[in-house]
């Protein structure tokens, strides 16, 4: 689904913000309890923020149309497996401001210099290629969305900060696109929609993740 594009014009180069918290065992995809372990839903949250992160630096590399990546850390920078994705993948860390989900979004996009990409740890589809073709979006339209399955969105891309589209929003639903669509309409922005993707958030996504080996190069405790 999209919107009709503006015209092409040249842009800034494009960022990528990841979303993540801290891999912390009893705090982080509680939902996958008992069926995985407190210990292995943490390290399924961190085998898909690596996944996201070798995504999100694999198209900076291949195309030059895509800036810096920057993982913006909940609660904070601290915990050690930032510090190693940062070795690993040499992406910047930034602590998360304070606040809902919608704000702290939003201070991210407030932080860019340019169009940036902002995408959460939780979609094992989330290929380079699909990075890439959503940056490609922010030159024709004002904002970008990859829909989930459950109602919410894995990515929003936007080309510059648009403090309406987060605020006051009840996240965590199935009409939080439905609801994003409208306020685009009323703020007159146009947007693309390339695809619709799934996130692991729920027990029978673990399923469909091992089904699909869209994890193979991640094995771990919660496999």
């Amino acid at each position: 689904m999209s919107q009709e594009p503006i015209e092409i014009v040249p842009t800034d180069p494009c960022g990528i913000a990841v979303f993540a918290r801290a891999p912390v065992p009893g705090q982080t995809k509680t939902r996958l309890v008992p069926l995985l372990s407190a210990e292995g839903a943490a390290a399924l949250h961190l085998a898909l923020l690596r996944k996201t992160l070798r995504s999100a630096t694999e198209a900076c590399s291949a195309d030059a149309g895509l800036d810096e990546v920057r993982l913006w850390c909940a609660p904070d920078i601290s915990h050690p497996a930032f510090a190693a994705c940062h070795a690993e993948f040499g992406v910047t860390l930034e602590a998360q401001a304070h606040g809902d989900l919608g704000q702290r979004m939003l201070a991210a996009f407030e932080a860019a210099p340019g169009p940036l990409l902002l995408v959460g740890s939780d979609c094992p589809a989330l290929t380079a290629e699909l990075l890439r073709g959503c940056a490609r979006e922010l030159r024709r339209y004002d904002a970008v969305f990859l829909p989930a399955e459950d109602g919410g969105y894995a990515l929003v891309g936007l080309r510059r900060a648009a403090p309406s589209i987060f605020a006051d929003m009840e996240w965590s639903t199935a009409h939080v696109m439905e609801e994003t669509r409208a306020r685009l309409r009323r703020a007159g922005l146009t947007w693309s929609e390339p695809a619709i993707v799934w996130d692991v958030d729920r027990p029978q996504d673990v399923a469909r993740l091992r089904a699909s080996g869209l994890l193979r190069g991640e094995v771990g405790a919660w496999s």
